[in-house]
């Protein structure tokens, strides 16, 4: 954990609260299958960190928007990322071995 951690921006880290919460919504609304739900939440992390990226970075240049884009791709995937480990985290401590 310590070591996702040093990669995810911490100004971000209530993406993974939203995209918990979106999760958490998407299996209850059922009109998705749960082996794609880390891929919405993908999709819907990189879009939200992309609009952060866009509004705190500056993107004139070709390197600023290629900068940009790669910052938003990542840190989306790793918000999700987190995101699911959180799920995975809750549902293992529940559990009775």
């Amino acid at each position: 954990m310590e070591q996702l951690m040093d990669y995810v921006k911490p100004e971000l880290i209530i993406v993974s609260v939203a995209l918990y919460f979106i999760g958490m919504w998407l299996k209850q609304a059922a009109f998705i299958k749960n082996k794609y739900i880390p891929l919405v939440l993908g999709i819907i992390g990189i879009f939200i960190c992309g609009i952060w990226v866009i509004g705190t970075e500056a993107t004139t240049t070709r390197q600023g928007i290629a900068l940009a884009i790669f910052t938003a791709i990542v840190q989306g995937v790793l918000e999700a990322g987190l995101s699911t480990y959180v799920n995975q985290f809750i549902k293992q401590l529940g559990k009775d071995e």
